[in-house]
């Protein structure tokens, strides 16, 4: 940044600029928010975890969402972008609690000083509980928290207005589509893209920025389509049930025979979503 020293090789977070869809790399983002990735690349995580540093240009003081996995040396790197000219970290917020997003909260934690946030509080550490809706500040700053619930029970998405940018957490992903998993809910799924495809046009949204692979520069497009595709695996599922499958991995078979089998197991925790769904009186 202009008028502070800066540490070799780590660049201020509002030089950056967006990547290329479909090139997931460290230092994609948008002119406040910058993308660390995590080294833990598998199926289900994609490249691996994006950690963002958030940071107003010029400001003193950094939010970071989603510190990672608890791998120390990416947990140090992301303390170098984030601290590069003296800047200080005042915030980590989490999107939701599963492990390969918040396991490396606490050491994140330790090495900052900076309390964590999220929706559940059994992982918040300090006092920083907050609810949909509130408004965190970091040096001027403002991301609003919007409650996301449907991957998990507390799934949260931030509205970086400045931006025109929303950080999605595993809510939508920078490819393919998101496995609801046992502790979500397909019913919270389908109203939380309802909801977001609204707030694509109310907050003029222009790029959305996944937890997992690249960024997405028709916020849009891609909620109609993932809207489309709920619908199309919910027909897809009647039509399996109707054909005698009873039971997940049955439907799995008929359902996602195209899909590399080592992701049945995740499809199945999907299915069992959308068979709760689809039961009687649910």
């Amino acid at each position: 940044m202009a008028g502070h020293p800066r540490r070799s090789g780590v660049p201020p977070v509002n030089e950056i600029r967006p990547a290329a869809d479909g090139k997931a790399v460290s230092g994609m983002g948008s002119e406040r928010a910058w993308c660390v990735l995590a080294p833990n690349p598998s199926p289900m995580t994609l490249d691996g975890t994006n950690t963002w540093v958030i940071a107003e240009p010029g400001a003193s003081s950094v939010l970071v969402v989603d510190p990672g996995p608890d791998d120390e040396e990416h947990l140090r790197r992301v303390v170098d972008v984030a601290s590069a000219g003296d800047r200080r970290v005042t915030q980590i917020v989490l999107t939701h609690g599963h492990p390969d997003h918040s396991a490396g909260a606490a050491r994140f934690a330790e090495l900052t000083g900076a309390p964590v946030g999220a929706l559940d509080p059994a992982f918040r550490l300090g006092n920083e509980g907050f609810a949909a809706g509130a408004v965190l500040d970091a040096g001027g700053c403002e991301l609003r928290v919007v409650a996301t619930p449907g991957h998990t029970a507390d799934s949260l998405s931030l509205l970086l207005a400045a931006d025109g940018a929303l950080l999605t957490g595993d809510t939508v992903l920078g490819r393919g589509t998101t496995v609801i998993a046992s502790d979500g809910s397909l019913g919270d799924y389908l109203r939380t893209l309802d909801e977001l495809r609204s707030l694509a046009d109310e907050a003029g949204l222009r790029v959305l920025l996944p937890g997992h692979g690249p960024l997405l520069s028709d916020p849009a497009g891609v909620l109609d389509y993932y809207i489309a595709h709920r619908k199309e695996r919910l027909d897809q599922v009647r039509a399996a049930l109707a054909a005698g499958a009873r039971t997940p991995a049955e439907v799995v078979e008929i359902v996602y025979a195209d899909v590399d089998r080592s992701l049945w197991p995740a499809a199945e925790q999907s299915v069992r979503a959308q068979l709760d769904y689809l039961a009687p009186g649910s």
